[in-house]
């Protein structure tokens, strides 16, 4: 924040102050420091506003907002871990299930909480169970098709 201010960038100084704000109320709320953990899901959540900000902004015609949110967004950018390419998540996914022993859709939860912590900051929640959703209706199927459903409709 110090380097932005001094530099005269205005914007990035000012983002930078937004979300400083943002960790300190959360740290004065709970009277105390936030973990690394804590304060990446602050930075998360900032950029997600800012995306719903741009939306909305185009749907309502301003170019000029929408432009700065984008702006804003490529300043916290900054600070978050590389994001993961969907390949990466796919592989992550089969891990994970895998892992948890997941066998059908109804396994989803044990499945997105072995990932979050792997792809918590890295990759939009979404976008992971989405994935994971696909992937185990895939092996649900692969596994009913196995079955003859025990003779019924045979003639």
């Amino acid at each position: 924040m110090t380097s932005a201010t001094r530099s005269g960038d205005a914007l990035r100084r000012d983002t930078l102050r937004m979300v400083w704000s943002s960790v300190y109320a959360l740290e004065k709320r709970d009277h105390a420091t936030l973990t690394d953990d804590q304060a990446l899901a602050v930075l998360t959540r900032e950029v997600k506003t800012r995306r719903e900000s741009v939306e909305a902004y185009r749907k309502g015609g301003r170019e000029d907002l929408a432009a700065k949110e984008e702006a804003e967004i490529a300043v916290i950018a900054g600070f978050l871990p590389v994001p993961l390419s969907e390949s990466q998540i796919e592989a992550l996914v089969a891990e994970a299930i895998t892992a948890t022993g997941a066998a059908s859709a109804r396994d989803i939860g044990k499945v997105m909480g072995w990932l979050g912590p792997r792809t918590r900051g890295r990759a939009e929640g979404k976008v992971v169970s989405g994935l994971v959703a696909a992937a185990l209706a895939r092996a649900d199927l692969a596994a009913h098709d196995g079955d003859d459903h025990g003779g019924i409709g045979r003639g």
